[in-house]
Order: C-alpha cells, then sequence, then structure tokens
C-alpha cells in the first residue's frame, strides 16, 4: 500500500477487495467471500476502509427474504465505521485519514460487508476519539432508530413516562440510554436474566414479559418503542395515557390498530430508520459526554459473517454483533 499525507485524494491504490455477498436467498450457508473491485467515489462521496460494521436483524432478514432489496448477488451491512480513503468532487467535511461513522442509506444504501465501502459524505460524521471501531461501528443503525423513534417522531420530553420493549436489543439498550439522557422516566421489558444489564444502561424500572403481564404493570405511558410487533401493539395500548403514542420498528402497520388507537385517543406511527447527519450528529455528541454506549455482545471477523448470522439470528444477543475487518 502507498501511504501519504491526510490531504491527498487517496490513501492506497488497491484494486479489489474482500466482500462477504450471496448469489440466491437463504440460510447463512449462502453468504460467502468474493473479490470485487474497490468502487471509486463520484461527486459527494467518499470511500471509506471499513474498519468494522454492525449486525443487524434487518441484516439476516434481507438474507433470506427479498424484503427492500432488488434480487442478489448484493453485499449486505448498514452500519460502519472506518478510515475515509478517498473522497469524490466537493467534499468538504472529510479528507483521507479521517476516522468517521455512520449508516449507509437504508434500505438501498447497503454493502459495508466488504474491505471498502462507497457512501454519500453526509451520512457520516467524526468517530468519538473516545470509542474504538468496534463499538462505533455498532451504533449507527440501532441508534439513529432509537433516536428517529423517541426524539423526531415521538418528540419526547424531560419526564415522559417510556415503555422501551425488547430493552436488551440492539435498540433497545441504546433507546434506554437516549431516553435517560433526556430526562425521561424509562421501563423496559427484558427476560429475568438480563433484567441488571437493562438497570444499568439506566432503566427506573425492568419487566419480565415471560412472567408478568406488562399491560397490566407498565401504566400512564406516554411514549411506547416497539419492536416485536404482533400481539404487543395492542397490548401496548392498554399502557398509554390518552394522547400517547406507539411507535413501531415493524414497518408495515398491524390491520385496524391505528383506527384502535385513534379510537382511545391515541397514535401509532411506524418508521423506518433514515441516514440523517444531523441524527449521527446528536449521537455522537451523546458518545462523547459519555451518556450512550453500544454494549457489544460479540465480534467475527468478516470470513466468519455466516457465523455471526446464525448468532445474530438467534436473538437472544443483549446489545450488538460487530464483523471486524481491518
Amino acid at each position: 500500500m502507498t501511504e501519504t499525507n491526510a490531504d491527498t485524494s487517496v490513501i492506497s491504490d488497491r484494486a479489489t477487495m474482500r466482500a462477504i455477498s450471496q448469489d440466491e436467498l437463504g440460510g447463512p450457508e449462502v453468504l460467502h467471500e468474493v473479490e470485487l473491485p474497490v468502487p471509486k467515489p463520484g461527486p459527494s462521496q467518499i470511500l471509506v476502509r471499513v474498519h468494522a460494521a454492525g449486525m443487524n436483524p434487518t441484516d439476516w432478514k434481507h438474507r433470506g427474504h427479498r424484503a427492500f432489496l432488488p434480487a442478489p448477488p448484493f453485499v449486505l451491512g448498514w452500519d460502519v465505521s472506518g478510515v475515509v480513503e478517498s473522497v469524490g468532487i466537493g467534499v468538504t467535511l472529510f479528507k483521507p485519514g479521517d476516522e468517521v461513522f455512520g449508516m449507509l442509506p437504508y434500505p438501498f444504501g447497503v454493502g459495508v460487508h466488504a474491505e471498502f465501502v462507497l457512501a454519500p459524505t453526509r451520512a457520516f460524521v467524526p468517530k468519538p476519539e473516545g470509542i474504538d471501531h468496534v463499538q462505533a461501528g455498532a451504533i449507527p443503525l440501532a441508534a439513529l432508530t432509537a433516536w428517529q423513534a423517541l426524539v423526531d417522531t415521538a418528540a419526547m420530553a424531560e419526564g415522559d413516562r417510556v415503555l422501551i420493549h425488547a430493552a436488551a436489543g440492539g435498540v433497545g439498550h441504546l433507546a434506554v440510554q437516549i431516553a435517560k439522557a433526556r430526562g425521561a422516566y424509562v421501563i423496559g421489558t427484558a427476560s429475568a436474566p438480563k433484567h441488571d444489564f437493562v438497570r444499568d444502561l439506566g432503566a427506573d424500572e425492568v419487566i419480565d414479559y415471560r412472567e408478568v403481564d406488562f399491560a397490566e404493570t407498565a401504566q400512564d405511558i406516554d411514549i411506547v418503542l416497539d419492536t416485536i410487533g404482533g400481539e404487543y401493539q395492542p397490548r401496548s395500548l392498554q399502557t398509554m395515557r390518552r394522547g400517547g403514542i406507539l411507535v413501531s420498528t415493524i414497518p408495515i402497520p398491524l390491520e385496524g390498530m391505528s383506527e384502535q388507537a385513534a379510537a382511545q385517543e391515541m397514535r401509532i406511527e411506524n418508521i423506518l430508520v433514515e441516514a440523517d447527519h444531523a441524527g449521527m450528529t446528536a449521537i455522537a455528541d451523546l458518545v462523547e459526554t459519555g451518556q450512550l454506549r453500544a454494549s457489544i455482545a460479540g465480534t467475527f471477523p468478516l470470513e466468519e459473517a455466516a457465523r455471526a448470522h446464525e448468532e445474530l439470528q438467534t436473538n437472544r444477543t443483549a446489545g450488538k454483533l460487530v464483523l471486524t475487518v481491518v
């Protein structure tokens, strides 16, 4: 590799890169390593050398089902932390050598499970100096989902009572911290073995959903963050006060739920996460001030992406799984 100083347009002269691809939909076994050309940035784009790539349920769901993406072959992954390799025309925010983290535009801006990735400049912000790439790579998609649900959509305010389902999960454990940082009273649902973990995140109450009916235990809720869907939604309405809002990360509305909520003077919104420079800046600020940190449930080298998918698909991890590339 030929190295130059940070104010040049490129750091290395690599022509090809390793990536994890698939030629068909299916289980983890369809994933395999391929050699692809290193892309070149166009106007308002940066090329990032990937150091760490966060894993999210949407990865295995797209691996096995067509969902939003076109037919394979494709390279999965949206979360990334790395170093700017080169920049396109008109880019002023970053120079080669800068450490950055962010999320590719969801869902079609995909492909971070590789050694390099091309992305719009403003999908990224500077990586906070106090965390490493693994920690940074775990944060963007899940934290942006929580931020856009609680802050942008629900307009969460200090003192609001917030119920967060799957509070130990990838989105949930970051949502707990974001809600606490903004002065909310947080109630989380989690299995009993994960209660200490959720309390350590700052939750005021934790409900064992296996043993207790959260619909009876949690009351006067202003905001519900639902990452599960199904019967959790009508049951969550039973916890909410008039004027409350349920924000679900399940993009397809449950039939009749909006009408049921409206009849009780409540509201339901279904959210898909979006690349968001302002949101990433706010998240980076929380990281810098020590109010937000991802819990790393495990790391896997890029070539073991299939094994990471197997672990992710169990839905038993507390926190995030991350692929390490450099």
